[in-house]
């Protein structure tokens, strides 16, 4: 059948009946676009049924001929464009018969079947030609509004294609395209969430002779970034300039640089910080800010001021959270004081925090750092009353303090425990168990355990081949401990200069030079 037969029905068709695109929101295969001033009109039911036609004729009866082409010149309108672009229900197709109708076709393109392509393409992670449809889009007249350049933004940021998302924003930018500040930030937040700080600090300096305004959010971002790589002083050069934008930090921005500073262990400096919000007007410290100097006295084990500033904390009416019970805890633990530790752990319950397998690990590790095994056996089953699980940690410190008292049978019920558990085991777990062993002169029992590990997938570490070479050494198993070293260095595994030079000394004392010397050659 022929396109002209075909067409020939349109007009019997009853025209009574309309295809409607919702009025609000039109729904795309990448997303949807809020429609302004661009709202397409509804279709009647013959150009429906057209569409069906000019779809049927792309797909199936390529190429076209001269009278097809003729006639689709004649009787296709943007709208109808539109449609077929959207009933082909493929990008793919839909870019070819954008550019088929581009360059054989005289029809001017409506801006949503570019906006329909692109977010398409984006959201089917084809950025190359979601861009190829932006630069049609522009050729022919076009520019995209802030809605469709923020999805596209975003959509390049989310897939770590940032230069071409500062392409992008360089090229509307020199269209007097209006670049919203929340499109800005959202690709500095991508950029910095991604690890890729320097270019989020570029970006935000080439944008500010671009009528680039940016709010306490840009700083934020930019601020947090820094910090977390322990760029503080640079941040701070950020968290000064705020005001000069007309910005003022809020308690997000207090937060995160007091986080910043105790984090470096510049703690006095985020207490001056502290104080200072507590000065404003506007802003308050909270729970977070408290918190953040408290963890960062606790890690200098500067107890007193750490209890000083709980104290503080609950005077001005702020009520603390666990991971302020947890460190305060995990200081106290620290430094010996479990009589401190332990009072801190019987008063969560009155605040309405309860303890966590943190709070219950930090206080594992404070009876286990003092000597007193036991008593951190009783925090094992309060955890099993409470239904809290430990975690990786909570076996490690265990196991580790078992085996510095040769309590070796029970670290290896721990060990069978955890291995009965969710928990993805690691090297520095097993370590202790297999050294306590090879001291012990049972490399039996050693070599059983690192096979346990290596059946659950964990593989070795470096700490783990020294210490099996060095037990095997000590037994006078030489050729084992070679099978070792070499073993170590085929699944690419480094050895330290403490494996090498004990390996080697060994050898020597063994009578085995040449041995001695091939690993010194193979190590340097």
């Amino acid at each position: 059948m022929t396109l002209f037969s075909l067409t020939n029905r349109v007009s019997r068709v009853l025209s009574a009946s309309k295809v409607f695109i919702p009025h609000r929101r039109i729904q795309f295969h990448g997303g949807s676009h809020p429609q302004g001033n661009k709202e397409p009109k509804a279709i009647q039911k013959p150009e429906s049924w057209f569409v069906k036609v000019v779809c049927t004729l792309f797909v199936y009866s390529q190429p076209l001929d001269d009278a097809c082409l003729s006639y689709l010149n004649n009787n296709l309108t943007p709208l109808i464009e539109f449609e077929v672009v959207k009933w082909l229900k493929n990008p793919t197709f839909g870019l070819k018969f954008l550019e088929l109708s581009r360059l054989n076709l005289n029809i001017n393109h409506s801006f949503w079947t570019y906006n329909l392509l692109i977010r398409s393409f984006c959201c089917m992670g084809l950025y190359g030609s979601a861009r190829l449809v932006f630069d049609y889009m522009k050729i022919d007249g076009h520019l995209p509004d802030s809605t469709l350049l923020g999805f596209m933004i975003s959509s390049f940021g989310r897939a770590g294609e940032f230069g071409m998302a500062r392409k992008l924003l360089a090229e509307v930018q020199s269209d007097d395209v209006m670049v919203t500040i929340f499109a800005v930030n959202n690709l500095l937040n991508m950029m910095v969430k991604q690890n890729n700080l320097e270019e989020a600090v570029s970006l935000y300096k080439e944008n500010l002779g671009l009528n680039f305004n940016p709010d306490t959010w840009t700083f934020n971002i930019l601020i947090r970034g820094l910090c977390r790589v322990g760029k503080v002083d640079q941040a701070f050069e950020f968290f000064n300039d705020m005001r000069s934008f007309g910005c003022f930090p809020d308690i997000v921005t207090y937060n995160t640089i007091i986080n910043g500073l105790c984090r470096e262990y510049e703690v006095d400096r985020g207490h001056s910080l502290l104080n200072e919000i507590r000065l404003r007007d506007d802003c308050a410290p909270n729970v977070v800010t408290y918190t953040s100097v408290i963890s960062g006295y606790c890690k200098l084990g500067k107890m007193e001021e750490a209890s000083a500033l709980f104290d503080e904390m609950m005077s001005s009416g702020t009520l603390p959270s666990v991971v302020t019970f947890n460190v305060l805890i995990d200081g106290f633990g620290k430094v010996g004081d479990m009589l401190s530790a332990k009072s801190l752990y019987e008063k969560m319950g009155s605040f309405g925090c309860i303890p966590d397998v943190v709070t219950f690990t930090s206080l594992i590790n404070g009876y286990c750092q003092i000597g007193d095994v036991n008593r951190s056996f009783q925090l094992w089953d309060a955890m099993k009353v409470k239904n809290v699980s430990p975690n990786v940690y909570t076996f490690a410190i265990t196991i580790n303090a078992l085996c510095k008292e040769n309590r070796l049978c029970e670290a290896c019920r721990f060990l069978r425990e955890l291995q009965c558990r969710n928990i993805v085991p690691k090297p520095f777990i097993f370590n202790p168990v297999i050294d306590g062993f090879c001291k012990a002169g049972n490399l039996d029992e050693a070599n059983r355990i690192v096979a346990e590990m290596e059946k659950k997938k964990c593989d070795p570490d470096k700490v783990t081949f020294t210490i099996l070479i060095i037990g095997h050494c000590m037994k006078g198993r030489m050729l084992k401990a070679i099978s070792i070293f070499d073993k170590m260095l085929s699944v690419g595994c480094p050895p330290d200069d403490v494996t090498v030079r004990s390996l080697i000394s060994c050898l020597l004392k063994a009578g085995m030079p040449k041995e001695a010397y091939r690993i010194s050659t193979i190590t340097s």
